[in-house]
């Protein structure tokens, strides 16, 4: 009804890792209803996930798995052979063996999908391209465009309804995301980022050394 409050939808993509779930804090915090949507493609471990659903339960939020098959076994993410270690100083530098091909397009893709499904004006996704693995589909250059053929290749873009590609964390440096998260009151502790599954972190990939380097900037401790 004309005059009444408008109930903001969003679908934010949450992998159960540190940047996903201070994206859910935030789009909470903007007053979104928030979707929340994890994906099993086949990654070495689950433990994310089970960080995500726990997540996205304290936050009150509806959670739905999607369930990938990718057969290639190119990445290192996907493959437990490839190894994992890396050092700090070469992160960045060229893009890592743990690169799923187009993962993000994947992901963004049936994002898209849930929101038109649910009339959704927003999908949040937690990409950054300032302290980040050097993965093509993270750039921001990648969603403008991605956010371009959306509007044009969906009904709710042709009925002048476009869905926005919203990425607040995209020019954030981790440890300014990980100050953002504590205002929040992000459930760190809950989250994952390690890419082994391990019951402590390994501390040698490059997403705990990422997380070791944005703790450390932020002067916070990590609770994992």
């Amino acid at each position: 009804t004309k005059g009444f409050w408008k109930v903001k939808k969003a679908v934010v993509l949450l992998s159960g890792g540190l940047d996903s779930a201070v994206l859910l804090y935030l789009a909470k915090s903007q007053g979104y209803l928030c979707s929340c949507l994890s994906f099993d493609y086949g990654q070495r471990h689950l433990k994310e996930i089970e960080g995500a659903k726990k997540v996205a339960t304290l936050c009150g939020c509806q959670h739905t798995l999607v369930k990938l098959s990718l057969p290639w076994l190119d990445s290192a993410l996907i493959n437990k052979d490839l190894p994992l270690s890396a050092k700090i100083e070469d992160i960045g530098k060229g893009i890592p063996p743990t690169y799923v091909a187009a993962r993000n397009l994947i992901f963004l893709s049936i994002g898209i999908s849930y929101c038109e499904s649910i009339k959704a004006s927003s999908l949040f996704i937690g990409a950054n391209a300032v302290d980040f693995s050097g993965y093509p589909d993270c750039r921001d250059e990648f969603l403008s465009a991605f956010s371009e053929a959306v509007n044009l290749g969906t009904k709710a873009g042709v009925n002048g309804e476009p869905i926005s590609i919203e990425r607040p964390l995209i020019e954030k440096k981790k440890s300014d995301i990980i100050r953002l998260g504590t205002e929040l009151n992000v459930p760190f502790e809950l989250t994952w980022s390690c890419y082994l599954g391990g019951e402590t972190p390994c501390g040698e990939c490059e997403s705990c050394l990422l997380r070791k380097k944005g703790f450390m900037e932020a002067g916070i401790s990590d609770p994992l």
